[in-house]
């Protein structure tokens, strides 16, 4: 005969340790299955901790559903909304590609350091970039890239 102790009796005692973690949660639809779910492996302060985009919370349940997580697919979706709407990803901040320095051109744009080299010349020769064209002026800079990355350009 096993033991059996409700999810809830166990945040009213404080046994889980969550109770002033669960607290913190914001309020909302897919709060208490959170809580009840994250906390069947982990504490619920790891869920929390992170900042993700929809997909990246769909990706982080549906491994933990491999990992043994029991839920319903209705807990599933509930969760990952939840976890969305609560600890969205950090909005990264835009590159100013006037100021930028050549590591960053490197980074935030995914440039070869040959590339990034070339904007800061292009820029020290031709002044400041006014557009996405004219960025795509620098010689031996691939397009695509630049227009996969345009939306975290700015040109102030």
């Amino acid at each position: 005969m096993g033991f059996r102790i409700s999810y809830r009796t166990l945040i009213l005692t404080g046994l889980l340790g969550a109770a002033p973690v669960f607290g913190q949660f914001p309020d909302g639809p897919g709060k208490e299955e959170t809580a009840r779910l994250c906390s069947q492996c982990h504490e619920l302060e790891r869920a929390s901790s992170l900042r993700q985009d929809m997909a990246g919370w769909q990706d982080t349940v549906a491994k933990m559903s491999s990992l043994g997580m029991k839920a319903t697919d209705a807990e599933v979706q509930a969760v990952t909304a939840y976890l969305a709407k609560a600890f969205p990803a950090e909005t990264i901040p835009k590159l100013n590609v006037n100021k930028a320095a050549q590591i960053d051109l490197e980074s935030a744009l995914s440039l070869r350091r040959s590339q990034a080299a070339a904007v800061i010349e292009y820029r020290k020769e031709h002044g400041d970039f006014k557009s996405l064209d004219d960025l795509k002026k620098v010689p031996g800079i691939d397009a695509a890239k630049i227009d996969a990355k345009k939306d975290r350009l700015t040109f102030q």
